[in-house]
């Protein structure tokens, strides 16, 4: 794949479609394209982090380690993107992440994407803000998990009662 056709990508990735044609066409210069196999350990949780994914086709399990075995967090498809924390300095990963089905993805050198988001502003708030949503998604997922694997137990009791 060339640059332009990683623009046409960029341009319909959800992660990306509303990014200005500048900071799309910024991305296309910095991407690669990717390929993991189905089972494929794409990166252990507490490995440095260095890449930034957009899932193009597939499917990538979020885990976290519990002891003797992998708890799934979170399935992501075509269309989203996974290894946040790579784009925070000196981090390592807080997942597992793990090819479910063959995936294609366009990656990110973490270096190279900081340091565009710290030369132009505009460009570094716009994917940062992106970039928190996926965090906060990330959260959510995870208290729902939490609260799966736990319950809630309801109150039997009423206000009042003794």
């Amino acid at each position: 794949m060339n640059k332009e056709s990683f623009l046409e990508i960029l341009k319909e990735h959800p992660f990306t479609k509303d990014l200005s044609p500048e900071h799309q066409a910024k991305l296309a210069e910095l991407a690669h394209e990717t390929r993991f196999e189905r089972e494929q350990i794409i990166f252990h949780e507490s490995d440095a982090s260095q890449f930034f994914y957009l899932i193009l086709k597939g499917k990538v399990a979020l885990e976290v380690m519990a002891p003797g075995r992998a708890l799934r967090i979170q399935t992501l498809t075509d269309g989203e993107e996974f290894s946040w924390s790579s784009l925070l300095p000196s981090t390592r990963k807080f997942f597992q992440a793990r090819a479910l089905t063959s995936v294609r993805a366009l990656v990110f050198d973490a270096a190279q994407l900081r340091a565009s988001c710290d030369q132009d502003c505009s460009f570094g708030y716009a994917f940062i803000s992106r970039l928190l949503a996926v965090v906060a998604g990330r959260l959510q997922a995870t208290r729902l998990r939490l609260l799966d694997m736990y319950g809630v137990q309801e109150r039997t009791t009423h206000e009042g009662d003794d």
